[in-house]
């Protein structure tokens, strides 16, 4: 069970209960849920907000590539996996990034997770634009894309 989706920070925000409502089974024992959020620094620049820009659909099918990857790498078939990311201008503490899993063993969850979040970080065309104080800003080189 697969949920994605890039979320336009214009128009609407990355939110734990959407992710709640979908991972939610009885046939679960564990839950993990992973926020990745705006910080105020980074290579010792005070940050002030952080610009994200992607190739939607080519993010929205990594997203489908690595959950179907984990099946194969990870053996756990009976999973509820939601991938939601946002694109745009977000303020320090918004949420750029939510990964929530649910597996039958919390070993199986926070594994699962792990793998997600590593393999959307190499492989995903999302770029991030830091704007720091007194107006300056800069796209972070990213990891190139690999032809997987």
């Amino acid at each position: 069970m697969l949920h994605t989706k890039i979320v336009d920070s214009k128009k609407d925000k990355i939110l734990i209960s959407n992710a709640e409502k979908f991972i939610k089974d009885s046939k679960f024992g564990a839950s993990i849920y992973f926020l990745g959020t705006v910080r105020n620094s980074n290579d010792n620049k005070t940050v002030t907000g952080i610009t994200y820009d992607s190739h939607d659909e080519m993010v929205i099918k990594s997203f489908k590539e690595i959950y179907k990857e984990a099946d194969q790498k990870l053996d756990i078939k009976d999973k509820a996996v939601f991938i939601e990311h946002a694109k745009g201008y977000l303020n320090l503490g918004d949420v750029s990034i939510l990964i929530a899993v649910a597996g039958k063993h919390r070993d199986q969850a926070y594994v699962l997770s792990r793998y997600i979040i590593e393999e959307i970080k190499k492989r995903s065309p999302i770029w991030k634009k830091e704007h720091y104080e007194k107006e300056d800003s800069e796209w972070l080189k990213g990891n190139p894309i690999s032809g997987t």
